[in-house]
């Protein structure tokens, strides 16, 4: 099971307590993927359609928990196409039936409904606890999270782009700074930070995925620090070696065609010292002459036995 389908299995068993909540929910859920039918009695039903099990089983709950009926279930497989089962859920009785779409604003005083409602009516999330029910049921329907081991990405898609940008409002409640974007015929409103992912995850109550995802990044966080080290070391080794390398073949030149006689006595020291320790850094050469001397003053000897051998070699040129 992938993280977006265990997120997911987690919502669809956290159920807000106080009704306003659940119809919150119930409201996220219709507006993402359900259908409101008018018989020619003019009678209503309504209905979902999911190919989610979890949306299916948290959209029953909610009926159940806030209106005391039993919904009409319908499952389907798709052997032959190799699609996964979709699951139906109906509610027939048109008392109820207005009863829920009043409740969720999707129906006016006059028992009027629009062909379209590209905004969710305000009044269903008023509160805060509101807010995270409704967000926790639009990204039952249509959300997913990317698998945390591999990149950070949590999107929501949605039919309209008012809807998008109602839901990155709602977003900027809890100080979570929600985008969205145009992918072909829908908006996707999308959060690509793992902190504001993990804040995502605790307003809509998934406590236990949030703390998968915070293993995950903390292990992550422990692997790239090391291997930032690693390579820091590395490469700084590799520094170290060309440096001496360089230096080596500067003092092995300088005694093999003047030799170090008319060397100064602080310079034929370290002269000897480097290529008797070709190994050692320059602290440890420092620690090494008779008279010890820092970093700075063996690295300061050094330079100028490489500008002597740089001369050497280009007098050599000219006379050649």
């Amino acid at each position: 099971m992938s993280f977006s389908s265990r997120v997911k299995e987690e919502l669809s068993y956290q159920t807000g307590s106080a009704m306003h909540c659940r119809i919150a929910e119930i409201g996220a859920i219709l507006s993402m993927c359900g259908k409101i039918f008018v018989d020619d009695k003019g009678e209503f039903s309504v209905k979902i359609h999911t190919e989610n099990l979890a949306v299916a089983r948290k959209y029953f709950t909610l009926v159940k928990k806030t209106y005391n009926i039993e919904c009409d279930v319908c499952v389907r497989s798709h052997i032959h196409t190799g699609k996964s089962r979709t699951y139906t859920i109906e509610v027939r009785d048109d008392y109820t039936s207005r009863k829920i779409l009043s409740a969720v604003k999707l129906m006016n005083g006059q028992g009027e409904i629009e062909e379209d409602y590209p905004l969710i009516h305000p009044l269903i999330f008023q509160k805060a606890c509101c807010k995270r029910a409704f967000l926790r049921g639009v990204f039952l329907c249509t959300g997913s999270i990317s698998e945390p081991e591999k990149t950070y990405h949590f999107e929501i898609v949605c039919a309209t782009p008012e809807r998008a940008q109602q839901i990155c409002d709602m977003m900027k409640t809890f100080n979570i700074d929600g985008k969205w974007i145009n992918r072909k015929k829908y908006y996707v409103v999308y959060v690509k930070e793992a902190s504001q992912i993990v804040d995502m995850l605790n307003v809509m109550e998934a406590h236990v995925s949030l703390m998968e995802l915070e293993n995950i990044r903390i292990l992550k966080e422990m692997r790239n620090s090391v291997n930032r080290r690693v390579n820091c070391e590395t490469a700084n080794i590799s520094k170290t070696v060309s440096a001496a390398v360089k230096q080596i073949e500067d003092i092995t030149y300088i005694r093999d065609t003047e030799g170090f006689g008319n060397l100064s006595e602080g310079l034929r020291e370290i002269a000897q010292l480097r290529l008797e320790y070709p190994e050692a850094s320059l602290v440890e050469l420092g620690r090494l002459l008779p008279t010890p001397v820092g970093k700075s003053g063996v690295n300061h000897r050094l330079r100028k036995l490489s500008m002597l051998a740089d001369e050497l070699r280009m007098n050599r040129d000219q006379k050649g």
